[in-house]
């Protein structure tokens, strides 16, 4: 199993990114919200590749049920 990890980076103009490691599927949405609500309203996001091959699988295993 991975490590987790949540990543915050501050820029100098103040803008946050918030980036999410180890995590799979929507877990990572689940991981970091608080953190999101905390810092207000997301202007973006970039899901990862590790994000949707989970979610595919999540989509396959819930269609064959």
């Amino acid at each position: 199993m991975s490590s987790r990890s949540i990543e915050i980076i501050v820029t100098a103009k103040g803008e946050t990114t918030v980036a999410t490691r180890g995590f799979a599927g929507q877990s990572c949405r689940d991981a970091s919200r608080f953190i999101e609500q905390a810092l207000g309203q997301r202007i973006g996001e970039q899901l990862t590749a590790e994000f949707h091959q989970t979610h595919g699988v999540e989509q396959q295993q819930q269609q064959q049920s």
